[in-house]
């Protein structure tokens, strides 16, 4: 119980913080008085709320560990990828605005002949749109994660350095003193923010070294990588059932490639770490090619994928392929918890070769009050189990009756689409959205 007060507690005072920096341009700007002219006004706002929402959208994905616990990472990221867009718009809006106000302001956006503040305006606004619109085009553009990951940091910085170099020329800013104490505000947070996660959390990775114990393949697609700590002394990092880390095979300094990772263990094994991974690319075929002793670092634990958080329900957890690895963890640590609840467990995989951990799962049968239902959607000639894919047809069968399924929580992990169809199936089937966790691999 004390957990999940923390957890509440925590929400709020999180909420409370990204309201008031949302709010401070109004207050501000109301406090430094009018100068008569609505239009420029308006701008005015629309700019400061633009500079605002900037703000949250960098502090968001910054790997702050209250913050992904307490709310998850999914709607962190979903949350961060809604205020660049709003960002945008605003700026969109408060530049129509300066244009409106004055038609010859369109000089401004002519870099050669410009003053300072236009051209950081204009490089800021270019950034900007150069930043969602690779957002929103990730899929299908056919780039590594780590490629994009840094033309994203790329220009996410770009935005938000000419941005404040835009307002500090904007001489008639700076010198209100309301408004220059919310311009220092917002920049000493954002620039904690950014020292948090690529100065301090690089240092601390030397307190949380890992190494490799041994690499155990699950199927021909998929390997488990066994972590220990790597000095005697080391507790371990302890974690909920669910929660994921990130892991990188480099130094702390200089280039680095990392990637998150559920951990499959038991929360009960802080110091014996395990990580299942599926072999779709250069990384995590090099996790699988690991040898023993090989130096890791691990950065976690965080997000809110966990029934740690929940009261007494029975759980029903569906796993898309390698989206087992987070069941694991949870049945793993129900199990030494000695847990007596009843729950189902629905696998979804395309080939009866991708199913893991079987053997285990079979024990764990033994030690839970625990059903697990494997479908293949595209068995081999010896499947004698179900075919077909996770639809509402069978989480109808596998949900308790419609008047009763307020006492299950479902977790659901795997691809996008297949986590979508589950939530989907389970909307038409009664189930309340606040019973309905998720987690996708494309999150990040």
């Amino acid at each position: 119980m004390g957990y999940r007060i923390r957890i509440a507690v925590t929400r709020v005072v999180w909420g409370m913080v990204f309201l008031a920096v949302l709010l401070a341009p109004l207050v501000l700007s109301a406090r430094a008085g009018g100068r008569g002219d609505l239009v420029i006004e308006l701008s005015l706002v629309f700019g400061l709320l633009a500079a605002s929402v900037l703000v949250c959208a960098a502090v968001l994905p910054s790997r702050l560990r209250s913050l992904t616990n307490a709310f998850g990472i999914e709607r962190v990221l979903r949350s961060h990828r809604w205020l660049g867009l709003l960002a945008l718009n605003l700026v969109l809006v408060h530049l129509a605005l300066v244009v409106i106000d004055d038609p010859s302001n369109l000089r401004l956006l002519n870099p050669f002949g410009a003053p300072n503040r236009a051209r950081a305006a204009t490089g800021a606004t270019i950034a900007l749109v150069l930043l969602c619109l690779f957002a929103v085009v990730r899929r299908r553009v056919h780039r590594t994660y780590e490629v994009w990951r840094w033309i994203h940091v790329g220009l996410a910085l770009t935005v938000l350095v000419l941005s404040g170099l835009h307002i500090f020329w904007l001489n008639h800013l700076i010198r209100d003193p309301a408004l220059r104490a919310g311009f220092v505000v917002a920049s000493v947070l954002v620039l904690a923010v950014l020292a948090n996660r690529w100065v301090l959390r690089p240092l601390l990775d030397y307190r949380h070294a890992f190494v490799v114990d041994g690499v155990r393949h699950e199927s021909p697609t998929a390997s488990t990588v066994l972590l220990r700590p790597l000095r005697h002394r080391h507790p371990g990092l302890h974690f909920s059932p669910g929660q994921f880390a990130w892991l990188r095979l480099d130094r702390p300094f200089g280039p680095r490639e990392e990637h998150p990772f559920t951990i499959a263990s038991g929360s009960h094994r802080p110091r014996e770490l395990e990580f299942t991974v599926r072999h779709t690319g250069d990384f995590t075929g090099s996790l699988a090619r690991l040898i023993p002793g090989r130096r890791v670092y691990v950065d976690g634990p965080y997000g809110a994928f966990t029934p740690d958080l929940l009261g007494r329900r029975g759980l029903l957890l569906v796993a898309g392929g390698v989206g087992i690895t987070p069941m694991m963890s949870i049945l793993r640590t129900l199990a030494h918890r000695r847990d007596r609840r009843p729950h189902r467990l629905v696998v979804g995989v395309r080939s009866d070769a991708d199913l893991m951990f079987g053997d285990e799962l079979a024990r764990l049968q033994r030690r839970l009050r625990l059903s697990v239902i494997p479908v293949v959607s595209d068995p081999g000639p010896g499947w004698t189990g179900l075919v077909g894919r996770v639809d509402a047809r069978l989480l109808g069968q596998l949900l308790p009756r419609r008047q009763h399924r307020q006492q299950v929580e479902v977790f659901i992990c795997g691809p996008g689409p297949m986590v979508e169809g589950v939530v989907g199936a389970l909307s038409t089937l009664g189930v309340p959205d606040r019973q309905v966790h998720t987690e996708q691999f494309d999150m990040v």
